[in-house]
């Protein structure tokens, strides 16, 4: 249907896997007449927002409210903005959206999209008290789907995600630039992570790794992108450890072009939904090394295009990196990792949710 306003509110616009998810669809959306807004809480950074903006895509950012007034504040938008279709991304959001929708005249239509395997047990009570509410939820990996956070969802989806194919390959195809930006000999093996430093990404166990890993290779060099809470307690865990392939790099923006420009991914989580990095980086024939959690073995064949390692275990995950930089085996990895990049094309996923719209509507 042409001309449907569609409303899509998420909690953060910051650099994270639901975010960058959201924006990539947007901006692979088909030219079919809808209109789209994003409303978000919080936004630290104007990385993603900008991106939208310049599509065309208006943005509503709540930053400026004060904290206690925000969810308040988004019923008011939102009842403001007078949506065909209301997708929120947030379980917190949605608790207050989906009976404040039932007053809306006319109503919106509610999708739920799940991007997450855990939430926080009240977030949780509140998300399942009004979940029966949806018209249709959308689970972003199977394992998200079969999880508690989308039990007793409503006509359950499962659409995986993606990026855009063309970019990633033209960021790869100039990784010598972008290596020479960020200081890396041209001999180096660069291993690349690229999360948030919170707890669930388990940036020690990733840090304990490496010092295993460099005592048998001086190779590899480790480029650690993100910033977050945990972020000083890291870098002090680096510094008592003597290690010199560590680096910390802060907020890096774009950071799917270091991806792309790297010779491995690795993720040392303790549990995800389906993490975007796996996604840019087999867009651009990268391999990834990462504990085997959330919906990772979804797109990673252990020993295909990638390695699958216990979590919470720093020795194997040593392991698997000491295996991946290995020449014939990362060769073997890396020709399997460009062989998935069809498996996550955003342009399909903005297809198949642009049909979606019309479903609910109709």
């Amino acid at each position: 249907m042409s001309g449907l306003h569609v409303c899509e509110v998420i909690k953060t616009l910051d650099v994270g896997g639901a975010e960058v998810l959201l924006v990539e669809r947007l901006l692979a959306a088909p030219p079919t007449g809808k209109r789209y807004t994003v409303v978000c809480l919080r936004a630290s950074t104007h990385e993603l927002s900008g991106r939208l903006r310049s599509a065309g895509i208006r943005v509503v950012d709540l930053t400026a409210c004060p904290r206690w007034l925000r969810l308040a504040r988004l019923a008011c938008v939102v009842r403001r903005l007078e949506p065909d279709v209301l997708n929120i991304h947030s379980p917190l959001p949605a608790s207050l959206l989906r009976p404040v929708s039932q007053l809306l005249s006319p109503r919106p239509a509610l999708v739920s999209t799940v991007h997450n395997v855990r939430y926080r047990l009240p977030t949780m009570l509140l998300d399942r008290a009004t979940g029966w509410l949806d018209t249709r939820t959308v689970a972003v990996s199977p394992q998200v789907a079969s999880a508690c956070t989308s039990r007793r969802s409503r006509g359950l989806s499962v659409r995986v995600h993606g990026v855009h194919l063309a970019e990633q390959r033209h960021w790869a195809a100039r990784s010598e630039q972008t290596r020479r930006e960020w200081n890396v000999s041209p001999d180096a093996f660069l291993i690349v992570h690229v999360a948030n430093f919170r707890a669930q990404k388990n940036h020690e166990l990733l840090v304990e790794a490496a010092a295993r890993v460099g005592e048998q290779d001086p190779r590899p060099v480790f480029l650690l992108a993100g910033s977050g809470p945990l972020h000083a307690r890291v870098a002090r865990q680096v510094e008592d450890l003597g290690l010199g392939n560590v680096r910390l790099l802060g907020h890096v923006p774009d950071a799917d072009r270091l991806i792309a420009s790297s010779d491995l991914l690795v993720l040392s989580s303790s549990y995800e939904g389906l993490p975007v990095v796996v996604m840019e980086a087999l867009a651009a024939g990268v391999p990834v090394v990462s504990t085997a959690v959330g919906g990772v073995p979804h797109l990673i064949e252990d020993r295909g295009n990638g390695i699958l390692v216990r979590p919470g275990d720093p020795a194997a995950l040593a392991e698997g990196i000491l295996r991946a930089t290995r020449p014939e085996i990362h060769a073997r990895l890396r020709e399997g990792a460009r062989a998935s990049a069809e498996l996550v094309d955003i342009s399909r996923t903005a297809a198949w949710f642009d049909k979606l719209y019309d479903e609910v509507c109709s």
